[in-house]
């Protein structure tokens, strides 16, 4: 009987898909994050966990390896997503008052006026919502379920 022949499994190396794919989900994430938190004048702080989840998600329909890489841009990925969305949510405030569109009022917002800004439109809460989105990015990059050797 001949024995099984051990090939290296496919699912074990990175993708080069995953980085474009988590960057597309990353900008879609933040434009719809911004989109309602300007329709509800409020911060959507509570989005955070759910962009932590996201970027894993997404790194994990590209085949990233779960482990330490994986938890790495998930966390850079969720930080990236509630930066974004911040400056985008204190461009589009400000825009609405001058009349310009978030993108236009974007491109004019210094990053000290949008520091200003987000530290008086961020409470305590929202800053546990953003932490708690940041740890929940390592936790599931670092335990997402792992494929086991195949013996095909």
């Amino acid at each position: 009987m001949a024995t099984p022949i051990m090939t290296p499994d496919p699912a074990a190396k990175p993708r080069w898909f995953a980085l474009p794919l988590l960057l597309l989900g990353l900008l879609g994430f933040v434009s719809a994050w911004v989109l309602l938190a300007l329709l509800l004048a409020r911060q959507c702080a509570w989005l955070a966990p759910l962009a932590a989840l996201d970027m894993v998600l997404l790194l994990a329909i590209g085949r990233w390896p779960a482990g330490a890489g994986r938890a790495g841009l998930a966390f850079a990925g969720t930080a990236l997503a509630i930066v974004l969305a911040n400056f985008g949510i204190a461009a589009g405030e400000l825009g609405q008052s001058f009349g310009m569109r978030p993108w236009e009022s974007a491109t004019m917002l210094g990053a000290n006026h949008a520091w200003t800004l987000l530290q008086m439109a961020n409470t305590p809460l929202d800053l546990a919502f953003y932490a708690s989105g940041l740890l929940l990015a390592l936790v599931v990059g670092f335990s997402a379920r792992r494929r086991g050797p195949s013996v095909r």
